[in-house]
């Protein structure tokens, strides 16, 4: 088969482009998820890699009927689950243009304008954060990776090879799971991570993490990290950031702020106070495939004191010699673990550039107002219990009818979450809770509207009484 011309591959470009275009316009109409069956999952299975090539509109068209097609659909509106992506159109263009150019975005040589870019950005950002004139960072595949950035960072300021094994790092068991993995990474092992219990609110216990930290020292270990999260997955809290600052400070501990998913409240101007005392922490991660609407995958690091990350990742061998420069360049090779690295930052850019900066902050207020709503609408419904109140765009919580045990009332839920995903009406999952099963919604969509949040309470108690009164006839037969 013959490589593909430009004129095919521009026909199969335009057709896609409209065709994206035309979904995106009904995507409420559209199912939340569509699973992928038995059949398609072995017809998948199945399928050669062919020894000859075929035809581009075939491959192409088998892709976006047997591929793209399934999952869950992280744009739509009434997807609640897990932290979305609901990707901006100017994201995706964005997107579309760097990967076609095929960026390599590590050094300034040989990208100056799209390092540049870069540069600037994460200059913005640090801003936002309040970090002064020695801050800077990096542009990442996504938190994981932001994360096992600062903690490298962290090991190498504070510990030496001879006492890494006395390091201890401290998290809350409401930290997310990737942060367990990073420290794994870089060289602790679970007896080196402490897991601090969490406050009525879902905030790491400060003053069982300063009791932890004095008992450590009076064993011979040395704690050097602290990892606090501005906006946990589970509720969206926020740890109290300057309470814990006063304890790292006191014991010469860096500070790393998970934002992952929360900083993006920084832009809003109505409510960047709830981050106020971040600016103290050593290294902030923050996603933009989260609360900046972009593609995946799009995420920062950012330190406080740029000689940091350049200490632990800076490494010139002789085949870059050629790339070595007298002038004070921005070279994101130089502050991270990646060499061969896209130019990420551009579609975030093009989408501020597009959209600007208030557009952007107002569509995070709409998500923390649209959570607020759904938490006035979800305390008018009887039977329902709210475990966790609106923090960010979060609110968990459950149905809880009176006649049912714990056991049955967690079932409960996670059956309502099931039979909710089934109708491909709404992403609602569950999460876990004080050793409860409790639907939690997190609503960043900007396309999210109050008849959207209103329908799905009501389709979710609607499924509730249903399997109530199918629990009583199950009950009155036995």
């Amino acid at each position: 088969m013959a490589t593909p011309t430009r004129e095919e591959i521009k026909q199969v470009l335009n057709q896609f482009v409209d065709e994206m275009l035309t979904q995106d316009e009904q995507l409420k109409a559209a199912p939340v998820r569509k699973p992928a069956d038995a059949s398609i999952r072995q017809k998948i299975a199945a399928k050669p890699i062919p020894r000859e090539g075929r035809p581009l509109t075939t491959a192409v068209s088998e892709m976006l009927t047997d591929i793209y097609a399934y999952g869950d659909n992280m744009r739509h509106p009434r997807h609640f689950g897990f932290v979305p992506g609901p990707s901006s159109l100017v994201s995706w263009l964005g997107d579309v243009l760097s990967s076609a150019y095929n960026v390599h975005a590590a050094e300034w040589t040989v990208s100056p304008t799209a390092v540049e870019i870069e540069q600037k950005l994460v200059r913005w950002f640090c801003d936002k954060v309040g970090y002064g004139p020695k801050a800077s960072g990096v542009f990442v595949s996504g938190g994981s990776m932001a994360t096992l950035t600062a903690l490298v960072a962290a090991r190498h300021k504070i510990l030496t090879p001879e006492n890494q094994h006395l390091g201890t790092a401290y998290i809350s068991n409401q930290t997310h799971s990737s942060v367990i993995k990073d420290l794994h990474v870089i060289g602790l092992s679970d007896r080196q991570i402490r897991k601090i219990p969490v406050d009525a609110d879902f905030r790491l216990d400060v003053n069982a993490l300063k009791k932890t930290i004095m008992q450590d020292k009076a064993n011979g270990a040395i704690p050097f990290l602290v990892i606090a999260t501005a906006g946990t997955t589970n509720t969206g809290s926020i740890d109290p950031l300057k309470d814990i600052t006063a304890i790292c400070r006191n014991f010469n501990m860096w500070l790393h702020v998970d934002g992952a998913f929360g900083a993006s409240i920084l832009l809003s101007q109505r409510y960047r106070h709830v981050l106020d005392g971040i600016a103290a922490a050593d290294s902030v991660s923050w996603d933009g495939h989260k609360w900046l609407f972009q593609t995946y995958s799009s995420s920062m690091v950012l330190v406080k004191d740029k000689a940091d990350l350049l200490n632990s990742y800076y490494a010139h061998p002789e085949y870059l010699k050629d790339l070595e420069s007298k002038h004070a360049h921005f070279n994101p090779a130089d502050m991270s673990i990646e060499l061969t690295r896209p130019a990420r930052a551009l579609k975030l850019w093009l989408t501020l550039q597009v959209l600007g900066s208030d557009k952007i902050g107002a569509t995070i207020d709409h998500g923390v107002e649209m959570t607020q709503y759904a938490e006035k609408v979800l305390r008018n419904v009887p039977q329902v219990e709210i475990t966790s109140p609106a923090q960010l765009a979060m609110i968990t919580f459950r149905y809880a009818p009176q006649n049912l045990s714990e056991a049955q009332q967690d079932e409960l839920n996670q059956q309502i979450s099931q039979k909710m995903l089934a109708t491909g009406f709404a992403g609602v999952y569950t999460t876990e809770l004080n050793g409860h099963k409790v639907l939690r919604l997190c609503i960043i969509n900007p396309n999210t509207a109050e008849t959207d949040i209103k329908a799905t309470i009501q389709k979710l108690t609607q499924i509730c009484q249903n399997l109530v009164q199918q629990h009583r006839i199950a009950v009155g037969q036995n």
